[in-house]
């Protein structure tokens, strides 16, 4: 096998890199545990070593790995274990501005760089009602902070950064990544 491999089990990553490149899908082995860095040390640490972990597996080829960080206050946002936590987190998040970090690193030979976005996110306020029932179809319960900007639902009032970077995979910076990449042939 060679080519770009994505490491990441992710529909929406997958959809988001469809549009940019040739790829196949490998998900990581990598364990997330955090160990007291900052949301966007995680984003970034957890990217590096989803994509690490596919290359030491697959070395004749790229590979991009990805994750997201979910942080308010400075505290981070996991995806939620149960609905019930997925509507204290949408509770929480109502009303407030929050950071949302995603980080992307490319391996191949003699090539590996990571980079990371912050789109800042605020949330309009949010009536119980509106949680529940978005609580209840299903799409919070698999994304970091409990939620998906692309979901259709009314929660998000505004955000300042990369739309894909919120989504999953800040597009522009993985293009920019996979041209920068090209120069060492790996």
């Amino acid at each position: 096998m060679s080519g770009l491999i994505l490491a990441s089990a992710s529909p929406r990553r997958r959809e988001l890199l469809q549009g940019i490149a040739e790829f196949t899908v490998e998900p990581s082995l990598f364990e997330e545990r955090a160990h007291g860095m900052s949301a966007r040390q995680t984003a970034e640490y957890f990217a590096a070593g989803k994509a690490k972990e596919v290359f030491s597996r697959f070395p004749d080829c790229r590979v991009l790995g990805a994750d997201t960080v979910v942080a308010l206050e400075g505290e981070i946002l996991g995806k939620p274990k149960d609905k019930r936590e997925a509507v204290s987190v949408l509770t929480r998040l109502s009303g407030k501005t929050h950071s949302v970090y995603t980080g992307v690193c490319l391996v191949g030979r003699g090539f590996c760089k990571t980079v990371s976005t912050e789109t800042l996110v605020t949330f309009f306020p949010l009536d119980r009602e509106l949680i529940v029932r978005y609580v209840e179809s299903g799409l919070p319960l698999d994304k970091a902070g409990s939620y998906g900007i692309q979901d259709g639902y009314p929660l998000v009032r505004c955000y300042q950064g990369s739309y894909t970077g919120v989504v999953g995979l800040p597009v522009e910076e993985v293009c920019a990544l996979l041209e920068e990449a090209e120069k060492y042939k790996c």
